[in-house]
């Protein structure tokens, strides 16, 4: 690795995979996602339609497409609390 590398590389990143390596290319248990971490489903197409949606909103100064927009998002994004 390069020293402009090893300076910009996150530690974390770098114990991990050190880590790996002492153990035969195994992540050691305990690292990873946990489900408090990891991804859930959701719509994608709908995410990025509302996404859309409250851009082009603001981009053009419509308030009503913004405000139905994020109620939309809000009622049906699985990752939300």
């Amino acid at each position: 690795m390069t020293k402009h590398a090893e300076e910009n590389a996150q530690p974390e990143a770098l114990a991990t995979f050190a880590a790996t390596a002492r153990n035969k290319s195994v992540k050691p248990p305990g690292q990873g996602a946990t489900p408090e971490t990891s991804g859930k489903p959701g719509d994608l197409a709908a995410e990025e339609k509302d996404a859309a949606d409250i851009l082009a909103g603001n981009a053009t100064g419509d308030t009503e497409r913004v405000d139905a927009a994020r109620k939309h998002h809000a009622k049906t994004d699985k990752r939300a609390g």
